[in-house]
């Protein structure tokens, strides 16, 4: 067979032959792993989606079973999700997938012929799973280390039923049933908050209570994003600009999907880089990003789905208002451990999304369906030398808001960052015609800061039109306010770098009573050196 050339992976595990990729059995405490399997525990390996979850427990599997000390065999239990609470169905799905795996990993049919024995016999659902793994273990010439991976695709009474039969076998091990069983998903199985059928909610921690700790895959380091992209340069002599690596961590803060996407993108989907030739610089990584978050990729639809959910609201929307800090303390612990374990954030103090291409991802698709409904087009607000005419779109938004505010913004799942999310919808529909949008927002900043870059040309390297805009909710006083806002604005201006920066603060008064002739206001003014546009809305 053709050797094809390696290539980032966005789909599914590592297969090294094929891939660029950074070692697994590096990206998990082996050590810790394996006092916990000799002392016989068993405990939960979660982290968010398309991280490398299973590509760590194939080569963990492999690891051992090179040893020769035990079998081990990993088996995946999503198919059962299909089922939900048909508790017989999803529990014979399990223990299938647990035979076929341990037949492949002995070379043999013995754990499918036990499990069809079993299930000839008969004898209820509620302990099937039991009764195979012991079978299984007392059958094997060596102790069972178990992974079960995607275990929370499984539901309601199905789930406890597979958790409480894992519990049931416990105290028999290793002679009798698994040494060690490894639960593997996106959340720690004290999260799962199991719906069952009679309606009842008990937790996950409760089905399972002898996990002895759980452990979290993390992101890439600094260094092993370095390394992967290097493997790519080695393999064919392109070469990344130094400059691209700070912008990659920015951007994906080591996401390994993320940083496989980026790699995957500026190297094979932007077809003028396929000539090995072209030297990857910063502005390539920059347009690879905004494409990915274009397109929509099945990792960012299961991000966007999330944001729909009542616990994922509740952290994420003071997040994007910019509430004050002290807002943290009053939401719930259980909540921001979930979204953490999403990948949505970063336990930072304060709270904040967990990388810029994330960042971008929210608010954009928050405003997804009122961008699709908006009658501007780029064409409107582009000057002669294909920049934008801020002042002109500006004034066109002003009347905009005083049209559709409130009938728009309520129809925002997250009312509270209503006004600026109607600013960036309608600021995306003019800048999809090219150019990006940077944003800066996040739990006591009290602000969103935007950058927009527009090319005035379609080559890299060509001149850029750069536009700051600081948008902030009138809270108290009007004066001390924009005084605030302005210093703050100068403060974000000279972050951005550049003398060429154009910058407006924009001040949203939501106070109730106030009318629209009293809102709606414009003037420039110098502030530490620099002219503002400040505008009411």
């Amino acid at each position: 067979m053709k050797q094809y050339p390696k290539f980032f992976n966005t789909a599914g595990p590592i297969q090294p032959e094929i891939h660029y990729n950074v070692d697994p059995l590096a990206r998990i405490n082996i050590e810790e792993i394996e006092q916990l399997i000799y002392q016989r525990k068993y405990f939960v390996l979660h982290a968010p989606r398309q991280t490398g979850k299973t590509t760590c427990l194939l080569a963990l599997r492999d690891y051992l079973n090179a040893r020769g000390e035990f079998i081990a065999v990993y088996a995946n239990v999503e198919a059962g999700q299909a089922a939900r609470n048909e508790v017989g169905e999803v529990v014979r799905a399990t223990a299938a997938s647990i035979a076929s795996r341990a037949g492949t990993v002995l070379g043999n049919d013995m754990p499918e012929s036990l499990l069809q024995d079993i299930v000839t016999r008969g004898g209820p659902a509620a302990s099937l799973l039991t009764a195979y793994l012991k079978s299984l273990c007392e059958a094997l010439p060596r102790p069972l280390i178990l992974f079960i991976d995607e275990i929370d695709a499984l539901v309601g009474d199905s789930l406890v039923s597979v958790l409480r039969q894992i519990r049931a076998g416990y105290d028999q091990r290793p002679e009798h049933f698994p040494q060690t069983i490894i639960l593997c998903g996106v959340r720690d199985v004290r999260d799962y908050r199991i719906v069952l059928s009679n309606q009842d909610i008990i937790t996950g921690g409760s089905a399972f209570n002898i996990k002895a700790t759980s452990l979290r895959l993390g992101n890439f380091s600094r260094e092993e994003i370095h390394d992967l992209y290097m493997q790519h340069t080695a393999a064919t002599g392109q070469e990344f600009d130094p400059g691209c690596f700070p912008l990659i961590w920015t951007a994906t803060e080591g996401q390994p999907w993320l940083v496989n996407a980026l790699g995957y993108e500026v190297t094979m989907e932007m077809k003028e880089n396929r000539d090995r030739t072209v030297r990857i610089i910063p502005e390539m990584i920059y347009r690879a990003q905004e494409r990915i978050i274009y397109r929509r990729d099945t990792h960012i639809d299961i991000l966007i789905d999330k944001l729909r959910e009542d616990r994922v609201r509740s952290v994420i929307a003071p997040i994007l208002a910019g509430e004050d800090g002290e807002v943290e303390a009053h939401l719930k612990t259980d909540d921001i451990q979930y979204v953490e374990d999403l990948g949505l954030i970063v336990r930072d103090r304060p709270l904040r999304i967990a990388n810029a291409i994330y960042k971008e991802i929210i608010p954009r698709e928050l405003t997804w369906a009122r961008q699709q409904t908006l009658i501007q087009q780029s064409a409107w607000y582009i000057r002669s030398d294909g920049s934008i005419d801020m002042e002109k779109l500006l004034l066109d938004f002003q009347q905009f808001f005083r049209q559709n505010a409130d009938s728009w913004i309520e129809r925002f799942d997250y009312k509270e960052s209503g006004p600026q999310l109607l600013l960036q919808a309608f600021l995306q529909r003019v800048v999809n015609g090219g150019g990006y949008i940077d944003r800066e927002y996040g739990l006591g900043r009290g602000r969103t800061d935007l950058l927009i870059t527009k090319p005035l040309t379609e080559h890299y390297g060509g001149p850029v039109q750069r536009i700051v805009l600081e948008l902030k909710i009138l809270r108290s006083n009007t004066e001390a306010t924009i005084e605030k806002g302005l210093e703050q604005t100068t403060r974000y201006m000279d972050h951005c770098g550049g003398t060429d920066l154009e910058g407006h603060f924009i001040l949203f008064d939501r106070r109730p009573g106030r009318s629209w002739d009293e809102k709606l206001w414009h003037y420039r003014r110098e502030y530490n050196g620099k002219m503002i546009e400040v505008w009411g809305m």
